[in-house]
Formats: C-alpha cells, structure tokens, sequence
C-alpha cells in the first residue's frame, strides 16, 4: 500500500484526486475564454470534455468503492476498538492505520516484513 491507509480511503482518495482534477481541468478550460476570447472556445471545449471524463472516471471508483465497502468483513481494530472495515487478508485499520489480518500466518510480522513480504511476491509474479 503506497499511501498506509486502508484499502477502502486509498480508492475514495484516488476519487478525490480525480474529481479535482477534473474539475480543475474545466475551470482552466473555461478561463480561456476570458483569456483568448472567442479561440479560447477550443480550449474551453477541450478542457470541458476532459474535464468530464476524469470525472466519470471519479464517479466510476467512488461506486466501485461503495461496492466493495458494502462486501468488506466488519471486526474492531485491536489498537482503537473501533469498527473498521478490511479487504483482503491483510488491511489497515481507517482510523488508527494498525495493520489487520485474518491469516494466523501474517499475524505477528511486522510493518516492514509484510511489505517485503508483498515485494517478494510481486517480483516472483
């Protein structure tokens, strides 16, 4: 996990970023008409169209998130006692960022072991 969060916040955060992006894209699209007049409606269309599509985009993660929040397994973070949602076999808690597993494997390694652990696997992949 590049950002340490759980796997539920990292999607909505990718939905975050595209939903300002594109909505940046449109605002800087629109202010080409008031920069280049009426040739800044090129620009204006270009940035609009993009704009949208980073949208959809953002709108297609945030449903694949709510999706797959509505199939995650329920338990309490062992550090916080909150509720907390977890995907896979190993996640991190939303509030505390302890990491959680339901593999009696994996259950007393370290942060850094399960990264290297992940790194070992992808480079045998």
């Amino acid at each position: 996990m590049f950002f340490k969060s759980s796997k539920i916040n990292e999607f909505r955060l990718w939905g975050l970023l595209l939903t300002m992006f594109g909505m940046g894209l449109m605002i800087l699209g629109t202010a080409g008409i008031v920069f280049w007049g009426q040739s800044g409606k090129i620009i204006a269309g270009i940035g609009l169209a993009i704009g949208l599509i980073f949208m959809l985009g953002s709108l297609a993660i945030y449903f694949i998130a709510g999706m797959l929040s509505t199939s995650a397994v329920q338990l309490e973070c062992p550090e916080c006692h909150k509720l907390t949602k977890m995907l896979g076999k190993t996640d991190r808690c939303m509030f505390c960022k302890t990491i959680l597993t339901l593999d009696p494997a994996k259950a007393n390694i370290t942060a850094e072991q399960l990264e290297e652990q992940k790194a070992a696997t992808q480079a045998a992949k």
